[in-house]
Formats: structure tokens, sequence, C-alpha cells
């Protein structure tokens, strides 16, 4: 008797609108995916992140997505080629990557019964910006959401508790939200450093934008290094043209100018940023649950952000570092000093903060999650079926 075929392994396809932010904030999720034998696809706008992503055997395909681009002259074409993709790929689950992709890859979908999870991060700007433009975007996204996230076959995943809240005000059934948090931080990467020796330094990680607190950030140091503190801030990251709430070129070029404030850029491997830092601070407006402190936590170091949805799921006010409200430089200056002077709680909230990960935020822990929810789609559409 001739001996059977192996089953094909199930196929896993991500649809992110950057290559960056898909290796960025996915990775450990797909990495869990291909462990647990799914063949994993990536469908992304390339930039510079190709051979990283065929490194990891990941299979590529070329999207032309636009940052922003939810106008119908820049969703079309983009709608029109996630489709072409699914039906190359014939997927048995797709991951929409935040929320342009999940809404654009929903619209892709249309008439597809295949399951689909709308990984939708932050809410992003429209959510947290006051601007007219918002505004009407955000009444477009009431009306569109729940037509694109309530289909049968879907499910909306969040990294926070307060996501999902505002989901179900959106009209988001609450049986379509799954939480968890986060993508995971690899605890064997990024482990517990030693303090560096020198002036106090603090580190921040991520776009130049209000949203994410640094024109805030960059007050506070002000404010610290006028009262004759001399400690340094090492700002990693770039502005990013397409959001509007970017810090601009003249804003940077002053900001080259400030004592004891250093503008890295993007940084490959940001444990060197840990590394050269005391403080890790991201006083945010909103995130899913954002990467660089939980990298930063698990590189032990105590963290000052705000208690903003996300940022207090990793920064526990006197547990793992210290909160302040939104846009309150005095606070978060104060925050950043009392830090600053006491070795004491840097270790203590450092090394809670590394706990925090290695119980809650790991990336095996949150592997595991991830591979039983797309196991669970693909089964509940063949019951379905």
């Amino acid at each position: 008797m001739p001996a059977s075929l192996p089953a094909p392994p199930r196929r896993l396809l991500y649809v992110a609108n950057e290559d960056y932010a898909f290796l960025m904030h996915r990775l450990p999720m797909a990495r869990a995916a291909r462990e647990a034998g799914f063949e994993v696809h990536v469908a992304t706008n390339v930039n510079k992140g190709a051979a990283e992503i065929a490194a990891e055997r990941f299979i590529l395909h070329p999207i032309p997505f636009r940052r922003g681009g939810l106008s119908p002259s820049a969703a079309g074409p983009v709608v029109r080629a996630i489709r072409a993709v699914e039906r190359s790929v014939k997927p048995d689950v797709v991951h929409h990557s935040g929320l342009q992709a999940s809404v654009l890859g929903s619209l892709a979908a249309i008439g597809s019964s295949v399951p689909a999870i709308n990984a939708i991060t932050g809410l992003g700007y429209i959510f947290t910006s006051a601007t007219w433009r918002s505004r009407l975007l955000k009444q477009v996204m009431v009306w569109l959401l729940p037509w694109l996230m309530n289909r049968r076959s879907s499910c909306v995943l969040v990294q926070n508790p307060d996501d999902g809240a505002a989901l179900r005000e959106l009209g988001i059934k609450d049986d379509k939200i799954v939480l968890i948090p986060g993508s995971g931080v690899d605890t064997d990467r990024f482990q517990p450093l030693s303090e560096p020796t020198g002036p106090i330094t603090f580190g921040f990680a991520g776009r130049l934008l209000t949203d994410k607190g640094v024109r805030a950030l960059v007050t506070a140091h002000r404010l610290l290094r006028g009262r004759g503190h001399e400690f340094n801030l090492l700002i990693a990251g770039n502005p990013d043209p397409a959001n509007p709430a970017s810090v601009t070129s003249d804003e940077l070029a002053q900001w080259r100018r400030e004592p004891g404030l250093t503008l890295l850029g993007h940084i490959d491997d940001i444990a060197t940023l840990w590394r050269r830092c005391h403080i890790a601070v991201l006083p945010s407006h909103r995130e899913g649950l954002p990467v660089s402190l939980l990298e930063a936590a698990a590189c032990g170091r105590p963290l000052v952000s705000t208690d903003a949805p996300g940022c207090r799921e990793i920064a526990l006010h006197e547990q793992t570092g210290l909160t302040v409200p939104i846009e309150d430089a005095p606070a978060l200056a104060q925050a950043m000093l009392q830090l600053a002077q006491s070795p004491v709680l840097r270790a203590l909230y450092g090394r809670a903060a590394r706990q925090l990960v290695e119980d809650k935020l790991s990336a095996k822990i949150i592997g595991r999650a991830i591979v039983d929810l797309y196991v669970r789609m693909i089964s509940g559409h063949r019951d379905d079926a």
C-alpha cells in the first residue's frame, strides 16, 4: 500500500503597510507560527527589509501601500494587490497588522471566507488627534469598522483592555475582540544589563511624533538642564513625514544644539541604546503595547511613561517605574529627576520590569497565544464550512 503524502503546511499571510513595521511589531509572532509549522507569507510595502524577511524563511509579496493611504484613489490599487496575493497564496488564515492594513485587507476580503485577524494597535493618529481631518476620518471609521470587522470569519486583536473598550464603543461586537498583550519580546536576546558609568542618561526610542510625547520629553530635559542637572538624553528614531504629528526639520536642527541631547536616528540593535542608558522614557499619548518599553524592561531598565492606554500595561507606577499625565513636562521632569537621584529605585523598578516581561510578555508566551488563535480561527472556519 503506497505511503500517504504528508499534509501540506498551513499557510499564514501577514498584511502590513511597511516591511519595517512588520519586522518591528510582528516578527516574534511570525517566528512562533513558523516554528509551529506554518508557511509564513508577508504582503507589504518593501523598503529595506526584504533581505531580513527572506532570512527568516518567510515568503515576501510586494504591495504598493502608501502611509496614510485610506483615500479611495490610494486604497484601490492596494486592495486589488492584496486580493491578487490572496488568490495566489490561498492562505488558511490572514493577519492584518495595524489599522490601515486591517481596513484595506478587510475590503480586499469581501466575498472571501478565509479567516482574518485584524490587529488594531494603539488606534492611531485619527484617535489621538483633534484636527478636523482626524475627526472626519474618525467618523468614517465609526461607520466602516463595524461593517468590516464584525464579519463571521474575522476577529479583532487588541493589545490592551483600553483599545478593546474603545472598539466596543465604535460598534465592534464583544465576541469579536481578542486580547493578546503585545507581540512579545525575546528575553534571550534582551538580557538584564548593568548600569552604565558616567552621568545619568535617559533613553527614548520611537518615531519622533507629538503622539509619542517627544516634544514634552525635550521640554522636560531642558527644565532639568536649566536647574543645573547635567543629565543626558539619547533619542533614537526618525520623524515620520507621512504623519501630521511629526516633528519638523527646523525642530530637529534646534534639538541638535541642545546641551546634553543626542539624536541617534535609526538604530539597528536597540539593545545598544539601553546599554548606554540608566532609564527608559516614553511619554506617549496612546500605544498598543509599546515595543520600546518592553525591550527596555527586558534589559532591566526602570521606566518613565504616561498613564496612557498601552503604556500602563508595562509602566506600572511605583512598581516598574513612574507614570505622569500626558503632555505634562514639569511632572515628567520631576519623575525623571526622582529616578536619576535614586539608584535604589532604579534597581528595584528595573528588576520588577524584567520580571513582568518574563512572567507575562515574553515572545514565548505571546507566541503560544497567537498560534493558538490561528489554530482556533482555522478550526472554526472548517467547522462552519
